[in-house]
């Protein structure tokens, strides 16, 4: 299942428990933030590398009826531009301010709050972007790790376009694929992809028509809904021209750090494969650094204690959620430091565990979480990183040593670009 689902199952690490409610959006993000890994494929798509086809929609400019096109929803047709859009998760929230449409969200999945923190976080040096979650609905009432969505609460926001992937929903408790159609036929389409994040199974009811996304394709498709292509394909351009970047100043392969991305919490370390296709790598996957855990079989329900992972020793260690959600990285790095094993550990006695991005990234976030990969895995090449306190906001970065134009991004953003 998906971390955006996040059902956790009864044998899924106890110690989740302790996040509670307090946590938020950030327990979505990190506690529960793990998804059960299938070889299993859907009808298609790309590799979470790069595009693969083409999306629907038309421009901008033009009047009348358009359609976008995006798996398992597949073809909608749109009469105008949503103005009233209910949220799910960060990539979609991330995704509508990214396209100028911010202001139509009328919901988020867990505390909007929590996921609001994290974004304002990236969004802290972008002049006049910011995520405007006050009055926002809830749409998660559950409790524990638990999803509850009342689908009566869907009536109530009346939404013009649900963004969030149908096939994530049909798998709440509560819910069922008839549920799902009826939302989108007495409310208003489905139109969203989350499966890509890790190429996890969706129920087995969408198996057949969903394909897997990149980050970027995921992006077209929404651009699309809202007739925003040409903005999308601007913000895209940085992302493009920072990966480049990235790709001409990576040293030799021999002389790259093996990377681990954990979450720790309670002396139990939670691995995940930075190797595997899928958005939610989408700012590791770049520098083609050494999976630490790639000799390991990892799963949903893997987890580590001190002395396991000694034995996997990496050379960094890559925290996941680490920008301003629940997880206090610094507190983890001075506990480790401290433990007689734990300590023992190359990225630990070396000083290179860091705050790490959220797998649920949007396309601003990925600039962001590009960037800090970046100057975490290889400082000699593309600078040092500032360091970052639990709970600020992105760190401030030189002008010289930035990856990426902030000024460029805040006007597309805009609507100011070419």
């Amino acid at each position: 299942m998906d971390p955006d689902a996040d059902r956790l199952a009864g044998t899924r690490r106890e110690a989740v428990k302790y996040c509670g409610a307090a946590a938020g959006a950030g327990l979505l993000a990190g506690c529960s933030g793990r998804e059960e890994a299938s070889s299993e494929s859907g009808s298609g798509g790309g590799d979470g590398t790069g595009s693969s086809s083409e999306s629907s929609g038309t421009d901008s400019s033009t009047g009348g009826s358009y359609t976008a096109e995006m798996a398992p929803a597949g073809e909608v047709e749109f009469d105008a531009v949503p103005e009233d859009v209910m949220v799910y998760s960060l990539l979609y929230a991330d995704l509508a301010v990214a396209l100028g449409h911010g202001d139509a969200v009328n919901s988020f999945g867990f505390d909007a709050d929590a996921g609001g923190n994290t974004l304002d976080a990236y969004y802290a040096d972008l002049d006049g972007v910011s995520f405007d979650r006050e009055g926002l609905a809830q749409l998660n009432s559950g409790s524990g790790g638990g999803i509850s969505v009342d689908r009566e609460l869907l009536y109530e926001l009346d939404s013009d376009l649900h963004l969030a992937d149908p096939s994530l929903f049909a798998s709440f408790d509560g819910w069922s694929e008839d549920d799902v159609d009826e939302v989108r036929d007495a409310i208003a389409p489905w139109f969203g992809n989350i499966y890509s994040r890790r190429r996890s199974q969706p129920p087995e009811a969408y198996r057949e028509r969903y394909e897997y996304y990149a980050l970027p394709e995921i992006g077209e498709r929404v651009a699309a809904a809202f007739r925003e292509e040409e903005r999308f394909a601007a913000l895209d351009a940085v992302r493009e021209e920072l990966v480049e970047t990235i790709e001409r100043g990576l040293p030799p392969t021999e002389e790259r750090p093996t990377v681990a991305a954990l979450i720790y919490m309670e002396g139990t370390y939670y691995p995940s494969r930075t190797d595997v296709p899928g958005f939610a790598n989408a700012h590791v996957r770049p520098f083609d650094v050494p999976d630490a855990f790639a000799a390991e079989e990892v799963t949903y329900e893997t987890a580590y204690d001190h002395e396991q992972l000694l034995e996997v020793d990496p050379d960094v260690i890559l925290h996941q959620y680490g920008i301003a959600s629940y997880y206090d990285v610094g507190a983890v790095r001075e506990e480790l430091a401290a433990h007689p094993v734990a300590g023992d550990l190359s990225a630990i006695a070396n000083d290179r565990l860091y705050p790490s991005g959220d797998p649920v990234q949007g396309p601003i976030m990925n600039l962001f979480q590009l960037e800090m990969t970046a100057k975490q895995l290889f400082p000699e090449r593309f600078g040092e990183w500032p360091g970052y306190d639990h709970g600020d906001d992105y760190p401030d970065v030189p002008a010289d040593e930035r990856l990426f134009d902030r000024g460029e991004v805040a006007s597309i953003v805009a609507g100011g670009a070419e």
